[in-house]
């Protein structure tokens, strides 16, 4: 194996997934009847909506999930690396325990694949991430997992071989036709908040109208659920942002406000999200009953916490936050933002050896 640069993390996480890791024991396995998704199994029950919380709660709320960065302790950053180790300085004990595992890899798009980015319709991912990621494709089968819109990660990634879930996982879709992996269906299509569209389609129409007033305030439509990103509002305006997003909400109790980095997002109140879409593509791809089967979930966000809670609670898979910072998580692994590297990895898929060239560049998550 060729490092080039010892510090880097997102590609050596991909090059973990490109090793057949046996490093969990398998939890009890998801029924499956007759191998495919059952639609009766959908979870109806709602969830309870934020509408009834007061504005200055979500403001503080807000200004929680975009903190002002500062030194962390050295303490507390050690004590928080011994819980969720560096994915790049366990390498070698994970392969020297990867043997006989299915991998299957689920990336998440803005702040793993691509930089988070002042306009979200600029987050573009590099030539070489591209190449990174089709590499890893070709051997196993590979997920882009995100909130936004299905068809928006497409046009970015531009790649047919892959399994794209938009909407935070409320809009599915497989391979063209010709890349589903053998274990496969035939078709891969999931659309649990389908229902919901017209009334997604009114509420961005209210929505666009209500912070139009606010500098820097952008709605972004991603079909199955909505986006109001402030990374470019000043601060003194966000209770200003908050309140016009919940005067929307409150009159919409089948919706729900979540948050993520600098943005607010707005869903159907389904019990629907990565983690749901991780398990249900486990499911299409027939590996839901399987003991052989290695999930690795990459991923920066706190929607992503979903599915490293989804790979802990069946003992099998490997999430890795990617952060600069110690923070809560459900993952198992950590790694800072990477650097541009190259590698040569030898790895071992259907018993034929080969080397994979996996090129990326890194980018600065803030």
């Amino acid at each position: 194996m060729v490092i080039s640069d010892p510090k880097s993390g997102l590609t050596m996480a991909i090059a973990v997934a490109m090793t057949e890791s046996a490093l969990f024991s398998p939890a009890m396995p998801l029924v499956s009847p007759n191998g495919y998704f059952a639609w009766k199994k959908l979870p109806k029950k709602l969830e309870a909506n934020a509408n009834g919380a007061r504005i200055n709660a979500l403001l503080d709320s807000m200004r929680a999930s975009s903190p002002t960065r500062r030194p962390t302790d050295t303490e507390d950053h050690n004590s928080w690396i011994l819980h969720h180790p560096s994915a790049l300085s366990m390498f070698e004990e994970i392969m020297r325990a990867s043997q006989g595992k299915q991998i299957v890899v689920f990336l998440d798009y803005d702040g793993t694949l691509s930089p988070i980015v002042e306009d979200p319709d600029r987050a573009f991912i590099t030539t070489e991430m591209r190449e990174a990621v089709r590499d890893v494709a070709k051997l196993f089968p590979t997920a882009i997992v995100s909130g936004r819109c299905r068809a928006k990660v497409y046009s970015f990634v531009r790649l047919s071989e892959l399994y794209y879930a938009g909407s935070h996982g409320m809009d599915i879709k497989g391979p063209a036709k010709g890349h589903t992996h053998r274990k496969g269906n035939q078709t891969v299509l999931c659309q649990p908040a389908r229902e919901f569209l017209p009334m997604i389609d009114e509420v961005y129409k209210a929505l666009m109208e209500k912070v139009k007033c606010i500098p820097g305030a952008k709605v972004e439509n991603n079909k199955f659920c909505l986006s109001v990103h402030y990374r470019c509002v000043e601060e003194k305006k966000w209770g200003e942002l908050g309140d016009q997003v919940k005067m929307v909400i409150n009159d919409y109790p089948q919706l729900r406000l979540t948050q993520g980095r600098k943005v607010l997002e707005i869903r159907p109140t389904i019990k629907w999200d990565k983690g749901n879409a991780l398990e249900f593509l486990l499911e299409a791809l027939g590996y839901a009953e399987s003991n052989d089967v290695l999930p690795v979930y990459i991923g920066d966000d706190r929607t992503d916490e979903d599915a490293f809670r989804v790979l802990r609670e069946r003992g099998q898979g490997l999430g890795i936050l990617v952060s600069k910072f110690p923070k809560e998580t459900n993952a198992s692994y950590s790694l800072k933002e990477p650097s541009e590297a190259s590698y040569e990895v030898p790895t071992t898929f259907g018993g034929v050896e080969e080397v994979v060239r996996i090129k990326a560049l890194a980018y600065r998550v803030v």
